[in-house]
């Protein structure tokens, strides 16, 4: 055979790969999450976009499940917590907690990750420490604390999803506002009195900023009302 014109070129001049790792694979897979959403975050995806085989990756990860929960946790990275020593404890849980709405949703598909995935992660427990500390300054104690940091970040989780999920289809309230402009208030009094109140306090985790936080008040005044 005449190999006289064939390019042939060894494998050795080809850049050598970087080896793997669990934290370039949780990278990728970060950077997925945000390209695609959570259509990206496959097993099968990451390998392909690191050129390795998916079983590659179980050397470093169990299975989907913990790749998720470390991605996860490498989202919550870009939250910045407020500083212990400023302000009352409920304007730094206010601020803690909306600074994780706002990383969710500046991160495409992190917010349905952090409401189907277990936050096992050193930041995601960070952040769990932090809004509890906060809640003892508050002098809300036990079960109440417990349950409260669960309920606060769950609030901020589906706002965040919500929001992130609307803005990715290009979905708008138009449609939800022109339906409440031609309710029948006959059969729906109360929707047609309020009509104006359903979709005011904004959107968007800035423009709805006033809307979370009338969530978030209440969610407080009634773990304390409930404090045992």
């Amino acid at each position: 055979m005449d190999t006289s014109n064939r390019n042939i070129v060894s494998r050795r001049s080809r850049p050598a790969k970087e080896p793997l790792s669990r934290e370039i694979i949780v990278n990728t897979a970060l950077i997925l999450l945000k390209n695609e959403g959570p259509a990206g975050l496959s097993m099968r995806k990451v390998a392909k976009a690191l050129d390795t085989g998916p079983s590659s990756l179980y050397v470093y990860v169990a299975n989907l499940e913990e790749l998720c929960a470390y991605v996860l946790d490498a989202g919550l990275a870009a939250i910045e917590r407020p500083d212990p020593g400023e302000g009352d404890w409920k304007a730094r849980l206010f601020d803690a907690v909306y600074a994780y709405l706002k990383v969710l949703y500046e991160a495409p598909g992190l917010a349905e990750l952090a409401l189907t995935t277990i936050p096992v992660g050193p930041r995601s427990l960070e952040l769990t420490e932090y809004i509890l500390q906060r809640l003892y300054e508050g002098g809300i104690r036990a079960a109440a604390a417990a349950w409260g940091v669960d309920l606060l970040l769950l609030y901020a989780s589906s706002v965040a999803f919500e929001q992130s999920s609307r803005d990715r289809k290009g979905t708008t309230l138009n449609l939800l506002a022109a339906s409440y402009r031609s309710i029948d208030p006959q059969r729906y009094p109360l929707l047609a009195s309020l009509k104006e109140e359903m979709l005011s306090g904004g959107d968007g985790p800035d423009g709805g900023k006033e809307r979370f936080r009338w969530g978030f008040e209440s969610i407080v005044q009634g773990i304390l009302r409930h404090n045992e």
